[in-house]
C-alpha cells in the first residue's frame, strides 16, 4: 500500500498564472510597452540629433553654467571617451536607459519612503517586502520581465526599475526620520502648510541623505544594465556580452570602461544637482 503525499509543484502553480496574465493583461503590457519604447526613442532622437563634437561642445556649455567648471570638463572627458573609444551610440543609449530607469524609481520610491517615515505601521509592511526584493538576485527579476515584455531594452528598463526601487525607499525613510523635530515645530509655529513644510524644510533638510539613495539608485540600474545585455537590450551591456561571448578582451574592456564613465558621469551631474541651492522662501 502506497501511502506516499502526492507531488506538489510550486512551478504548477505560477505558471498558469504567467500564462493567465499574458492572455488578459496583453492590452496593458503592450501600452506598457508602446510607451516605454516612445520615451527610449525620443530620448535618443535628442541625443543622437547633433554630431558627437556638437552634443560635448552644447553639454560643456550648459554644464559650465549650471554646475560650474570642474563638472563641466568631466562631462566633456567622459562625453569625448565615448567618442574616442568608438562606442558614441552605444552610450548613449545606456545613458538612456539609465537614466529613465533612475527617474521611474525616484518617482515610485520618494513617495513611498515618505509615507514610511510618516507611519510607523506602513513601515513595518514595507520592511519585510523590501527584505525579500533586495534579497532576490537581479537575474530572478529579467525572467519574467522577459516573459511578459520579451526580449530587448523594454524588459531591462522594467527589471532595472524593480531592482532599484526598494534601497531609495529604504534611503528616502531613513532620510525622512532623521530630520531634527525642531525643524518641523519651527515651521508649524511659523504657519507653513504641510506641503511649504515638505518642500521647503523637509527635503532641503533631507538632501545629502537622499544623494545617497539616487548614487545606489545609478549604480543598481548600471549593474542591471550588465545583465540585460544577455536579454536583447542594447547599449554597452550589450557590448560587454559580446566580448564575453566570442572572448574578445579588447571589446569587453572597452565597453566596460565606458559603463565606468557613464557611472562617473550621471554620479557627477546628479551630485551637481543635488548641491544647487534652493530658491529662498518668499
Amino acid at each position: 500500500m502506497n501511502l506516499s503525499l502526492p507531488h506538489f509543484s510550486p512551478g504548477a502553480t505560477v505558471v498558469p498564472v504567467i500564462e493567465w496574465m499574458n492572455i488578459h493583461w496583453h492590452p496593458f503590457f503592450a501600452a506598457v510597452t508602446h510607451g516605454v519604447e516612445a520615451l527610449l526613442k525620443s530620448v535618443m532622437a535628442v541625443l543622437m540629433l547633433l554630431p558627437p563634437y556638437g552634443l560635448i561642445a552644447v553639454a560643456g556649455i550648459l554644464t559650465l553654467l549650471l554646475a560650474g567648471v570642474r563638472t563641466a570638463l568631466l562631462v566633456v572627458c567622459a562625453l569625448g571617451f565615448f567618442w574616442a573609444i568608438d562606442f558614441w551610440a552605444e552610450s548613449m543609449q545606456t545613458i538612456t536607459m539609465v537614466t529613465i530607469s533612475v527617474c521611474i524609481s525616484l518617482l515610485i520610491a520618494f513617495p513611498l519612503g515618505v509615507l514610511a517615515a510618516r507611519y510607523r505601521g506602513l513601515e513595518a509592511a514595507f520592511r519585510p517586502v523590501l527584505d525579500v526584493m533586495q534579497t532576490v538576485p537581479p537575474w530572478v527579476y529579467l525572467i519574467p520581465a522577459v516573459i511578459i515584455f520579451s526580449l530587448g531594452s523594454v524588459p531591462a528598463i522594467i527589471a532595472t526599475i524593480i531592482y532599484s526601487t526598494p534601497p531609495m525607499v529604504r534611503i528616502t525613510t531613513l532620510a525622512f526620520k532623521q530630520i531634527p523635530q525642531e525643524f518641523l515645530e519651527l515651521g508649524a509655529a511659523l504657519g507653513a502648510r504641510p506641503r511649504t513644510i515638505l518642500f521647503k524644510i523637509e527635503i532641503p533638510a533631507a538632501r545629502p541623505t537622499l544623494l545617497v539613495g539616487v548614487n545606489q539608485c545609478i549604480l543598481l540600474s548600471l549593474a542591471m544594465v550588465v545583465l540585460a545585455g544577455l536579454v536583447g537590450a542594447s547599449g554597452l551591456g550589450a557590448e560587454v556580452t559580446r566580448g564575453l561571448t566570442r572572448m574578445q578582451m579588447g571589446l569587453g574592456l572597452r565597453s566596460g570602461l565606458g559603463i565606468v564613465a557613464v557611472a562617473i558621469l550621471l554620479d557627477r551631474l546628479s551630485r551637481a544637482a543635488f548641491d544647487r541651492k534652493p530658491q529662498r522662501v518668499l
